[in-house]
């Protein structure tokens, strides 16, 4: 049986979980965490290459940085019942 296009995307976005700000952090918080256990390998993979290494460990730190600011916004939207 073939479904149309159409019909496939009709009732898209009427079931909603989260308001798109909120829902928004939580997506990029994943993505950002499943990036951050990628760069140990990273990091050992540049082996004796100190700029790349050091590249990817700059990298590292930049991602758990930003994790830990949407994770703070995410604690402030619940603290004001917005989650």
């Amino acid at each position: 049986m073939v479904i149309s296009t159409e019909s496939e995307y009709r009732h898209l976005g009427e079931s909603c979980g989260l308001a798109d700000h909120d829902h928004d952090l939580v997506h990029d918080l994943n993505r950002r965490l499943d990036a951050l256990w990628r760069y140990d390998p990273y990091i050992a993979n540049a082996g004796w290459r100190v700029e790349i290494r050091r590249f990817w460990e700059d990298a590292k730190a930049q991602e758990r940085q930003a994790i830990q600011r949407i994770r703070e916004l995410i604690a402030n939207e619940v603290r004001h019942g917005c989650f």
